[in-house]
């Protein structure tokens, strides 16, 4: 009795073991056909986005596309995280299912490293592509413009001419009014120029000219202008009908003339972007270069300053774009073949204009900056101011500043940083010096008709980003010294300062619109990540005289609402 009692109970056992067992079996093979489906399928987006930092900063677009990367990589990732879980359980039911669902978690795993590589790459790329844009979407670069009069514009068209007032004049055809009407006329093709008919009508400018006409007394640009990307374009692309010396400075610079008759300043390549300031030479001792110029132009757009002529690079030809067609005969006279078959110049200058420092190129094509020109000095002058903090250009004395620690309490009672926004004008062109390490600012340029209530104008930058190993903090003397800074530059510092807006990320991707880029990045790896170490320097002083001073923000927004711009 007992034993059949026993082998009831053996058989139920059994029984239940093999219906346990054929469950976990179906389990299994139900898991790893869920698994393979999963990695196919792309989850659908989620209406919240990771990158919530800034609500509507983004273009709805960009956050699609974004958000669907990142969740196609979690959706490579996730199967192989489940897959280990469940193989250490499925040790304990069956060794050869184990094998077999290895080789298909290693497969799996080959494939998920590749799509999750893949992803990753294309998701950086459009995470990196649409920070400028988030950037420039945002409130801080957006503020409302004030409204300007007409003494506010530097240039304006002549009034239209009106003659008698006869019926007959009224019923002229429209030739004829198209004729009377137009500023400037050139029907002469002798000197390739385009043959013009520039009317009052902005259609018919040429881009450089809507440029100049858009300058007003706080800017030089609107960013949104779209002639302004129109000029950048037609001097890296242009044929080059004239080429000459720029007459001063210290360094060779030419005057390249085109076809619609805009002009460009050109610097040319003199060393390799990498190539950093010999620490022994003095900082009025260095090459210019023709990055820097580059550079600079982005890096004075991202703060938001506008206040930098539009720059682009190019690459030229020697023999057939300046040789071939310079009518300046000192230039003419300064060229020659170097040892290796190199063309080279070096034109007359003050400094490095000799055949011992040549511009040469490669054997024949040179990188070179072009700076689109200022409106000419006889429609708009400017006025030369020097620099408060000037350096001595000695090798052995020190500038005022340099002996006085109270230097800034002078320059405060002295006109006309003592009324007015030139002082905060000023602590903005330090704020981008320091960032790009240029120490060679001893004067700057405002245009004349605007007098002392004017922005200022941020040229030649030759002399920036020539070190990244070390930062330069005479630089930020007068923002220590002053302790004055606009509200408006200081939140946009911030904001740059985020991982959503990094400096570096979106000098990055602003440079990699120019031309030259696709030759070799305009800054080296070091020179944009130095932004973001120099950025958190100007914050710390910033804060420093806040903890010390209270009158240290000038408040450029007042009348707005200011949480509308916090970050």
């Amino acid at each position: 009795m007992a034993r059949q009692i026993v082998g009831h109970l053996s058989h139920s056992v059994c029984l239940v073991l093999t219906c346990l067992s054929l469950a976990l079996h179906l389990i299994l093979a139900l898991f790893c056909l869920s698994v393979l489906q999963t990695s196919c399928v792309i989850p659908p987006s989620s209406s919240c986005s990771s990158s919530l930092s800034f609500p509507g900063t983004i273009p709805h677009g960009k956050q699609g596309r974004s958000h669907s990367l990142s969740s196609q990589s979690s959706s490579h990732k996730l199967p192989s995280r489940m897959n280990g879980d469940f193989t250490n359980m499925a040790v304990h039911i069956d060794h050869k299912v184990e094998a077999s669902f290895n080789m298909v978690n290693e497969k799996e795993k080959d494939k998920n490293l590749i799509g999750t590589k893949m992803a990753t790459k294309v998701s950086q790329q459009v995470s990196s592509r649409s920070k400028l844009e988030a950037l420039f979407s945002h409130p801080l670069y957006n503020l409302p413009r004030p409204h300007l009069l007409e003494d506010d514009w530097l240039l304006k068209l002549k009034p239209k001419y009106k003659g008698g007032d006869s019926e007959e004049e009224d019923e002229e055809d429209d030739s004829d009014k198209s004729s009377e009407d137009s500023e400037w006329q050139s029907d002469s093709e002798e000197d390739a120029y385009d043959r013009a008919n520039w009317t009052r009508s902005a259609e018919t400018h040429p881009a450089w000219l809507r440029y100049h006409l858009g300058i007003s007394r706080w800017e030089l640009y609107d960013r949104k202008d779209p002639s302004v990307a129109e000029v950048t374009q037609q001097m890296a692309t242009q044929r080059i009908l004239s080429a000459v010396q720029k007459s001063g400075g210290t360094q060779l610079k030419l005057i390249m003339s085109f076809p619609n008759y805009g002009q460009a300043l050109l610097k040319p390549m003199r060393q390799e972007r990498d190539a950093e300031t010999d620490f022994n030479l003095f900082y009025f001792s260095d090459f210019e270069r023709h990055n820097a110029e580059i550079a600079a132009f982005h890096l004075d757009r991202v703060l938001g300053f506008c206040r930098i002529p539009p720059v682009v690079g190019r690459l030229i030809n020697v023999t057939t774009e300046i040789r071939a067609i310079t009518t300046d005969h000192k230039l003419s006279r300064t060229f020659f073949t170097s040892p290796v078959g190199n063309l080279c110049f070096h034109g007359q200058c003050e400094y490095y204009c000799s055949t011992e420092n040549p511009v040469c190129g490669r054997p024949q094509v040179l990188e070179v900056s072009l700076a689109s020109m200022l409106p000419d000095l006889s429609l708009a002058p400017r006025r030369s101011w020097r620099s408060p903090w000037r350096r001595s250009y000695s090798r052995t004395k020190l500038a005022p500043w340099e002996k006085n620690p109270d230097y800034c309490d002078t320059v405060k009672q002295t006109p006309p940083y003592s009324q007015g926004t030139r002082l905060v004008d000023l602590i903005d062109m330090v704020i981008l010096d320091f960032l790009m390490s240029n120490m060679d600012r001893h004067h700057y340029e405002t245009f004349e008709k605007f007098g002392n209530d004017t922005f200022l104008l941020h040229l030649d930058n030759g002399r920036a980003f020539g070190r990244h190993s070390v930062d330069e903090p005479s630089i930020l003397v007068p923002l220590r010294q002053c302790c004055r800074i606009r509200r408006s530059t200081l939140m946009r510092l911030r904001l740059l300062s985020l991982p959503g807006f990094r400096l570096s990320d979106v000098m990055r991707e602003s440079l990699s619109q120019d031309p030259l880029e696709s030759v070799a990045p305009l800054l080296s790896v070091q020179h944009l990540a130095v932004l973001d170490r120099r950025l958190k320097t100007i914050l710390q002083a910033v804060h420093t005289c806040l903890e010390h001073h209270d009158d240290v923000i000038h408040d450029d927004l007042q009348g707005y609402d200011v949480n509308l711009y916090r970050h």
